[in-house]
Parts: C-alpha cells; structure tokens; sequence
C-alpha cells in the first residue's frame, strides 16, 4: 500500500512538472509573439527612416567617384561624411535593431595595423563591426555595388572587389589589398573575415591567408554574442528575412567587439602566410575559448554539393585543404569529381562504393583486371570506396595512366584491322580476352562511345571518352600489367621446365655411358 502510495505521489509531482514547463513555453511563446507585434513595426519605422536620411548623404558622397577601382583614398568633406556622419547613421540603425554594442579594447591606427581581422563570422549582423570601426575597406563581391540601395552604402567603403568572371581576380585582389595596406596610413583599414564563410561560432575554422600575405602587421577582433536565444547564426541556405524577423522581436540583441593587441608577423612568418594565419588564430581561439579545426569555406562547399547531389553530408567533408595541398586540386576539379562519385554512388547506401556499383558504373563485369583496380581505390581495405578515396584514386592512379601513349596503344590493340576505327566485335573480342568473360555484352558501352552511332569508333571518340573516363586508362593499364605478370611466371615455369629436361638428358647420357662402359669391360 505505502508503495503504491509512492508511486502515485511520484506520478503526480511528474504531471505536475510538464504542466508547468507547458505553460512557461506558452507563455514565452505568447510574450514572443507579444513583442513581436509592437517591437517589429516600431522598428521597421525606425530602420526606414535612418536610410531615408543616409541614403542621400551616401549618394553625395559617391557622387562623381568610380564604381569599382578607386584610385586613391576619399579625402576632405568626403571622408568626414563617410566616418562620422554614415558611421554614426549606421550605429543608430542597428540601435533600431535593437542591438546593444560593447566595445573592449582599442583600435591602433591604419599606420600601426593596416589590416583588421575579424573571427567569428557568423552572420550578416556582423557588419556592426564594420561600422564600429569607422567604415574601413572590406572585400566585396563586384556584383554586391549594384545591390540597390546598399549597395551605395557599400561604395562609401571604397571596397577591395573581387569578381567571380575574371579568371586573374584572386590575384588582383591580394594586390590590392598589399597595395593599401603598404601605404603607411595613407589608405584606410582594410576589414577581413578570414574564415570566408558563416559557421555557428563553435570553433575557428581554417584562415585563408589574403590578410595575411601582405606580411603586414594585423590587429584581430573579435565577436562575441552572448545573448540566450540565438537568433544571429546563418549557417543554413535558409532566407534571411527569417533571421532578421526573429531578432527584431528581441528586447534588445548584445554584442561584443573586442580589439586585441595588433600582431607583427616574424620574418618566417612573412615568407610563410599559413604559419602567421595558424598563429593569428590560434591566439584568437584561446581568447574566445573556442577549438580550431582545419576545415575550410572549401569543405563546407563539399558538404552542400554533396546535400545537392543526394549524397550524405559526410561523404563530401574531405577536408579540401590537406587533399588540394597534395594533389594540387582546384574546387571546380573535385566539385566534377564529386558529381562522378554522385553518379556511381547514387544506388547505394551511406555515399559508399562497392566493387557491384563500381563494376556497374563502367558497365563492365567484375573480373581480376577490375577487382584490381578495386583495391587501388579502397586504401582502407575495407571492401567500399568513399569520395575521399576515390579523389584520390583518381587523380593519382588514374589521369597520370590517362596518357596519349596509353590511349594510342589501347586503340591500336582494339583495331586489329588497322583501318584506324573499331567495330564492336573487335572492341567485345579484346574485352572478352581481357576480363576473361566469354558471354561479355558491351553493347551499352560502345554506344557510349560511338558518339554519332555510325557503328564504328574512331581514335577521336576513343580519345574524347577516354580523356573523360579516366578509370578505363588505369584498368587498362592494369590488365597489360596482368598480362607482363603472367608472362613473366609462364617464362619462369618454361625455364624451370627447360632446365629439368636438359638435367634429365643429361642423367640419361650419362646413364648410357656408364652402360656402354660395363659393356666394354
């Protein structure tokens, strides 16, 4: 009985307990809603009438300067304009916001720290910065100046532009920025987020060393967002209206911005932009109490390539630095090696080729050539292919074997007629000898590279399907390898066979010596 008692006691205070947690979500979910409805129109009100009033003055100043390529920094009534007076308009419109900004530390000058570093980047809020520092350049997209209306803010900025067409740009904008903040002062600061993209500010990701080649000494900033209710992050390909409805129904949103010492970079550290990147960084971290990791903006486009190809996240997060570094990789090189492994990988499982999907892919039957090449691939040995492995898998083993020798005696092999193209029986005649399958169908594979289905390969098409399937060249190449080795252990038994008949004569002769011999005795 006094159990019993017990239990229901305890089952009544439980009840008890997610009553009142219901009712405490209600009503932050009622207050959230309440002060939604007064605070986001009172601010919108707010936030239109400071650009109603900035706009103008931004457009004066701009007034007669070049839409992209400054030559020499804004001077006079203009630079007063653009520091005090926008910079003062655009702490009043994140003031309307809501936003309450603390400052610690002190900002050096242009002549002390040409270049501002700021980490964490983790949301479009965090141009405050910006303004707090008083309008300092920053690197910006080309097609950003034709945003309207801000995009005329962005012009009193002066910014370092990068452009997304001109195949020289990353090296013009790293000129660019050596340029400005070579200019002992004369130029403004130039304002970076080295991480290159949004994270949730749960640790550091790898810095790109833009701010950091110029070999310059930097002063790192930090951003701090202490606030319960997260309503800054951007780190989804989510719209940003939403973020921006939530945080306008905020009483108010803190942040912090901290200027930190400036850093002087080392002599070794001027010629190696990475070790004063990783030092920079790392000293950042530590105040911030953050980890570091060394993935890039890179790896975070692997992962939303990868969403985008149905693929599991983890299959594309390779760590792109480590792997480019080594095989000296470009995005768009493994973004088309990543739709290739997509292509092979769509049937299966957790983003994991095995040796079917593989043999499927080449549409080509598993034989000892292909299981060969198989295992080339899976460095692990663990019977699956992953995209990492297959990266490189592909760019060491195969395009190296992809050469225009190794494609001419492939199609030499294949025409056996020499009347330089291949009918599909000599393409399914070499296949059949070489994968050791009498039944062999390749129909689907010579159509593939019977472009124009004229029912013959020329050494064009060959070439061209060739250049674009790499994996053949290797398989290829591993068959004739085979092949030397089988060779090589069929001479090795004929000259051991060789040998044991001539011993064998020799024994006989002898033998019939010693027999004649007796005779003669």
């Amino acid at each position: 009985m006094r159990r019993c008692v017990q239990t229901f006691g305890l089952y009544c205070v439980c009840v008890c307990v997610c009553v009142c947690v219901c009712v405490c979500v209600c009503v932050c979910e009622r207050v959230f809603v309440l002060l939604g409805f007064l605070l986001v129109p009172l601010r919108t009100i707010c936030m239109v009438l400071v650009l109603l009033v900035t706009w103008p003055i931004a457009a004066i100043v701009t007034l007669g300067q070049p839409l992209k390529g400054a030559v020499e920094p804004m001077a006079g009534w203009r630079r007063f304009l653009c520091r005090v007076v926008i910079s003062s308009l655009g702490q009043l419109y994140y003031l309307a916001m809501g936003f309450r900004v603390v400052v610690k530390g002190q900002q050096v000058s242009s002549a002390q720290a040409p270049i501002l570093v700021v980490a964490p980047h983790s949301s479009f809020f965090d141009g405050i910065v910006c303004i707090v520092a008083g309008l300092p350049s920053t690197v910006s997209r080309t097609e950003t100046l034709f945003v309207p209306i801000f995009g005329r803010f962005l012009r009193c900025l002066q910014p370092v532009l990068v452009s997304r067409v001109d195949p020289d740009s990353r090296k013009n904008t790293i000129l660019e920025i050596e340029k400005r903040s070579t200019s002992g002062g004369h130029w403004p600061q130039v304002l970076i987020f080295p991480e290159g993209t949004c994270t949730n500010r749960s640790c550091l990701i790898t810095f790109k060393q833009g701010a950091f080649i110029p070999g310059v000494p930097v002063q790192p900033v930090l951003l701090k967002y202490p606030n319960k209710l997260d309503t800054i992050s951007w780190t989804w390909q989510g719209p940003a209206k939403t973020l921006l409805l939530f945080t306008l129904c905020q009483p108010f949103t803190t942040v912090q911005i901290e200027f930190m010492p400036p850093q002087v970079p080392t002599e070794d550290e001027k010629k190696s932009p990475s070790l004063f990147a990783n030092r920079v960084r790392a000293l950042m971290a530590q105040e911030l109490g953050l980890p570091v990791t060394d993935h890039t903006y890179e790896d975070c486009r692997l992962m939303i390539s990868a969403g985008e190809l149905t693929l599991p996240m983890e299959t594309g997060l390779v760590e792109f630095t480590k792997i480019s570094k080594k095989l000296n990789l470009k995005w768009d090189n493994v973004r088309k090696e990543l739709e290739s492994f997509s292509a092979i990988a769509s049937s299966c499982k957790g983003g994991r080729i095995k040796i079917e999907e593989f043999a499927s892919f080449l549409k080509l039957p598993v034989s000892p050539a292909l299981q060969e090449l198989f295992a080339l691939f899976d460095r692990d040995g663990n019977g699956t292919i992953d995209f990492r492995e297959y990266v490189i898998g592909v760019t060491v083993l195969c395009r190296p074997a992809n050469t225009e020798e190794v494609i001419q005696m492939a199609f030499k092999l294949f025409d056996t007629d020499e009347d330089q193209s291949i009918t599909q029986e000599e393409f399914s005649s070499l296949l059949r000898s070489a994968l050791g399958v009498s039944d062999l169908n390749v129909s689907s594979l010579f159509r593939e590279i019977d472009t124009d289905g004229s029912g013959h390969i020329t050494y064009s098409e060959f070439e061209s399907f060739a250049l674009s399937h790499p994996e053949y060249a290797k398989l290829f190449t591993t068959y004739l390898e085979l092949q030397r080795y089988y060779a090589l252990q069929e001479a090795e038994l004929d000259s051991i066979c060789s040998s044991c008949s001539s011993e064998d004569l020799r024994s006989e002769d002898n033998q019939e010596g010693s027999t004649s011999d007796k005779k003669e005795d």
